[in-house]
Order: structure tokens, then C-alpha cells, then sequence
């Protein structure tokens, strides 16, 4: 699993981009957002996340985006 921040996220379109920690941003689509509950899948500007990349059509994505407990 790959860790980044999200560099963006339009909650309106539904996607946005990650930022990894080394290489290129990744695509993120809202419905690739792993949440226990069923509330609006959505993302937010730094937020740390953990995620699996795959070669789409048009590029890297992001599959199984799950958010990272902040440190206490």
C-alpha cells in the first residue's frame, strides 16, 4: 500500500488527486473512498491516506483510499 496526502479533492466532481510521498500524483475517484460509515465519500486537502495504485486509461488511479488516523 502506497501513503500520501491529497493535494486536492472537488467535492462536487468527485475526484481529485493524491499526492505520494515518492513519485508521481494519482488520480482518485470518490468511489474508491473506504469509510465505515454511509455518509458523503469525500476527501480534504492534506489529509494523509493509504491507497493501492493501478494503471488506468488515462493514467495512475487510486483504489481502496483509506484515511490515516491522526497522530495524538
Amino acid at each position: 500500500m502506497a501513503v500520501g496526502k491529497v493535494k486536492w479533492f472537488n467535492d462536487e466532481k468527485g475526484w481529485g488527486f493524491i499526492k505520494q510521498d515518492t513519485g508521481p500524483d494519482v488520480f482518485v475517484h470518490y468511489s474508491q473512498i473506504q469509510q465505515p460509515d454511509a455518509g458523503r465519500k469525500r476527501l480534504f486537502e492534506d489529509e494523509t491516506v493509504e491507497f493501492e495504485i493501478k494503471e488506468g486509461p488515462k493514467g495512475l488511479q487510486a483504489i481502496n483510499v483509506m484515511r490515516l488516523a491522526a497522530a495524538s
